[in-house]
């Protein structure tokens, strides 16, 4: 996940250097992208829980199914993603005031979900192998593809090598080039792996068929990819919100997401692993160890996030200037690094709150809890914080006022999601 994230960073960078209507239109049209194939991707992913509690059971052909199924959702998912472009285009209509950046945002969202097949199907490969613990070749794959596509964002964005230059449409291009890689070295791997352990295979009467696990995929898979569509439409109306302050303002606050993101996917990482591994434990009937392994988990991934958030903060002035506008005057680079400042501020207050919700979630859908996740990020994001971006816009519609408003939503979020856990309803919950 930190592999992934270095990558957005490069483009960001690389998007930057390009033009400032560039590095504006990158932060809302990769969460308009992510707010329709994200969802697809999150049930798709939902595959890996499935495998993670066949594997703790020992039941390897239910692990393969299992894989099946999510590629099967995936192939679909390609296809509805598309039926999407038109809206998704319309919508990209609001995020900001120049025209230049939504028809970069517009372009770069239709390339994207013309490839969401590779993302898709990359996130089922993937979850596949993260489900029975082997993340490492999830991690290799990761970094070869992601190699290739800073390459090929180099080569794309500013026509080197003979190619045309295609700024921010020519990072998209190279993102589903490199999924598609992805998706081709995992899914050679896992038919690979497949066909060696054929014979050692469960007997097919003790496992559901592909059709059954298809649909407690779906059942199972919804929540947890209407969680992270709803939450990514909420945190997309607050980026539209605060593409309305102004260009300076809406360039810096992209560019500290872009930091946020880095330090923000190592915890999903950790989320990935405590979902795994309480899968796991829960798959084998045991659910005291499904709760020690998440604790070691939480304890992990907000001692990662708090060590990542204070080296970054020290550093804050030498990586905003990877991102301020060149050939700009002194004043607005001062500017730039004034409000910069302030915003890796905030960052830093709520990260410890943000990676305790994130880590607790992802061992709550290991568990099957999809459901009280989903719905208690809903009454959170709509209920409590986005009419508090509402209020603090109409009344002082500053950038360091309405990232304010993050604190108070990743801190009443945590708490909830932290009583659910040691509630311990989820114990009850069996899925294999």
């Amino acid at each position: 996940m930190l592999n992934n994230a270095v990558l957005s960073f490069v483009d960001g960078v690389f998007l930057a250097c390009d033009s400032m209507e560039s590095l504006e239109a990158s932060l809302p049209a990769s969460m308009l992208a992510v707010l329709v194939v994200g969802f697809f991707q999150s049930v798709v992913a939902y595959s890996g829980t499935f495998v993670a509690q066949y594997h703790g059971a020992g039941d390897a052909e239910g692990v393969r199914r299992s894989y099946v199924a999510g590629t099967l959702v995936a192939l679909a998912a390609g296809l509805l993603s598309v039926a999407f472009i038109p809206l998704g285009r319309s919508a990209a209509s609001l995020m900001s005031a120049n025209p230049e950046v939504v028809a970069r945002a517009a372009d770069y969202y239709t390339i994207v979900s013309f490839g969401a097949v590779a993302l898709c199907g990359q996130m089922a490969a993937s979850s596949c192998f993260t489900g029975m613990g082997r993340t490492r070749i999830v991690f290799w794959v990761n970094v070869i593809g992601n190699l290739i596509n800073a390459e090929l964002d180099a080569v794309l964005i500013f026509g080197l090598c003979g190619a045309p230059a295609l700024g921010m449409s020519g990072a998209a291009y190279a993102t589903v080039i490199a999924m598609f890689f992805q998706w081709g070295a995992l899914a050679w791997f896992a038919r690979k792996d497949f066909a060696k352990e054929r014979r050692a295979l469960a007997p097919a009467g003790g496992t559901p068929s592909v059709r059954s696990i298809l649909l407690k995929v779906l059942r199972y898979g919804i929540p947890s990819g209407a969680y992270s569509t709803l939450n990514i439409l909420s945190f997309t109306i607050f980026v539209f919100v605060t593409g309305r302050v102004g260009d300076l303002a809406f360039a810096v606050s992209n560019a500290c997401f872009k930091v946020n993101y880095l330090l923000f996917a190592p915890v999903e990482g950790f989320a990935i692993g405590a979902a795994t591994l309480v899968g796991q434990a829960q798959g084998r009937g045991d659910s005291a160890a499904a709760h020690s392994d998440a604790m070691r988990t939480l304890v992990l991934g907000v001692g990662f996030a708090m060590l990542l958030t204070f080296a970054a903060y020290l550093l804050r002035h030498p990586i905003l200037s990877l991102f301020a506008p060149a050939g700009a005057a002194a004043e607005v680079v001062g500017e730039f690094h004034s409000l910069g400042s302030v915003l890796f501020a905030w960052m830093a207050l709520w990260q410890v709150f943000d990676a305790t919700d994130v880590v607790i979630s992802g061992a709550l859908k290991g568990a099957g809890d999809t459901h009280f996740v989903m719905w208690w990020m809903i009454v959170v994001a709509f209920g409590l914080w986005l009419p508090a971006v509402w209020l603090v816009s109409a009344v002082w519609n500053t950038m360091p006022a309405l990232w304010a408003t993050m604190i108070l939503y990743v801190v009443v979020i945590s708490i909830g999601s932290a009583i659910r856990w040691f509630r311990g309803s989820w114990r009850r919950i069996k899925l294999v």
